[in-house]
């Protein structure tokens, strides 16, 4: 095997501006290097079945899991465990890159959830 980098890596985009590389790309694990640009967010959302593990490389961003706001800066990570409603969030003024770590993938397993009270959607 060959190392991987989001120089080799497959690419895609998405949201509004924001970069996604697909370091591992396996149906039962999946590794995920991102950008978001400041001012970006994801819809919020669940997955029914993977949990997730969002860890920060550069920057900081808020990231909401069933309500609760968790700041997260360079070396912190977050467990999202299945069922859990979330969004990552960038309201700082610069580029966010953080690592999700999905088991199973989360791709095709992914379902929209309502707006929590009072924060932006």
């Amino acid at each position: 095997m060959d190392p991987v980098s989001h120089a080799c890596a497959e690419h895609y985009t998405w949201g509004q501006g924001c970069d996604g590389w697909h370091l591992l790309k396996g149906d039962d694990l999946s590794v995920i290097e991102e950008r978001m640009p400041p001012g970006t967010e994801e819809l919020r959302h669940r997955h029914a079945r993977s949990r997730q593990f969002f860890y920060v490389l550069a920057g900081e961003a808020e990231l909401e899991l069933e309500g609760q706001e968790h700041r997260l800066g360079a070396g912190q990570g977050l467990h999202v465990p299945p069922g859990q409603a979330h969004q990552m969030r960038n309201r700082s003024a610069a580029d966010v890159r953080f690592l999700v770590v999905s088991a199973p993938r989360a791709h095709g397993d992914r379902e929209a959830a309502p707006a929590t009270g009072g924060m932006p959607a």
